[in-house]
């Protein structure tokens, strides 16, 4: 944002919540963030200590299908 980009940010982290979603709910949030894929130029991985998550895994797969650049916080 502080370089002037729009950033679209996930909604949900279910790593850190509070409260469990059914599968029903994480598909249906997965499959909104695969829309914010849509609208953007890139997406910024945070693979931080090198690791990437299932649901992260997928977005990565999604955006390179879709052409969109790939950026690595590492």
């Amino acid at each position: 944002t502080l370089c002037g980009w729009v950033v679209l940010l996930p909604g949900y982290y279910g790593h850190c919540a509070r409260f469990p979603v059914s599968d029903e709910v994480k598909e249906s949030l997965d499959a909104l963030h695969k829309k914010k894929i849509d609208m953007s130029d890139a997406i910024y991985v945070l693979n931080i200590d090198g690791y990437i998550g299932e649901s992260t895994r997928s977005e990565i797969e999604y955006a390179t299908l879709h052409n969109k650049e790939i950026i690595f916080l590492v």
